[in-house]
């Protein structure tokens, strides 16, 4: 299988990447990204896009790909919702546009976050804003697509965050790790990857992933 995947150069994303150029499944991986991964591997092609909005200029480079990762995404801290909503809505709406002109019958994988609101009515600005891009990507039309609402996730494989705060507590928590991984609502960024894979291969009639869920799918 070609899979694409967006947010690379993040941790959830190098999670994704990392577990599918190890993975038998896997043939192809195109990272789209806005800087260089500056990675070399036989199975990985990488495109530099500076602005996800203008998905259309690469467009012609999309084709061949059985499934997209998207894993690309922005802290809402700080940020006005008119501002997250740019980011995180029009961005993933833009890429699945051009996707499912390609080739409706891909699987598209969006990663939001636990505690997502699907009403997209509550309370909480990242969680409306994000609930409101699950049920895009849940009602495009694809073949198949998930909701990934990942919660705490441990780095494995020397993957670090690139957010300053979470990398701290993660250096905090890194004696109970042995601990904390027994928990089926906590998931590994390896769990994460394979899990990623594992929905290509084993599909689920429940569209919205939770950690357990994630961690069973990476068991398989």
């Amino acid at each position: 299988m070609n899979v694409i995947i967006t947010g690379s150069t993040g941790m959830v994303g190098k999670a994704v990447l990392l577990e599918c150029l190890e993975s038998p499944h896997i043939e192809k991986v195109l990272v789209v990204n806005r800087h260089s991964l500056e990675m070399q591997h036989p199975k990985l092609e990488e495109l530099l896009l500076p602005d996800f909005l203008r998905v259309e200029t690469i467009k012609g480079q999309l084709n061949g790909y059985d499934a997209c990762f998207f894993c690309m995404g922005v802290s809402a801290l700080g940020m006005s919702e008119e501002a997250y909503h740019q980011i995180t809505f029009n961005v993933t709406k833009a890429f699945a546009d051009v996707l499912y002109e390609i080739n409706p019958g891909m699987v598209f994988n969006y990663v939001s976050g636990a505690g997502t609101d699907s009403s997209e009515k509550g309370k909480i600005m990242w969680a409306r804003v994000k609930g409101k891009t699950e049920n895009m990507v849940l009602g495009k039309g694809f073949k198949d697509a998930y909701a990934v609402r990942l919660g705490t996730i441990l780095p494995e494989k020397g993957i670090k965050s690139r957010t300053n705060w979470y990398s701290y507590m993660h250096v905090i928590l890194s004696p109970f790790f042995p601990l904390l991984k027994k928990s089926k609502n906590i998931t590994t960024t390896t769990k994460f990857g394979k899990a990623m894979i594992n929905t290509l291969r084993f599909p689920r009639e429940n569209k919205y992933l939770t950690n357990k869920d994630l961690n069973e799918l990476a068991a398989q």
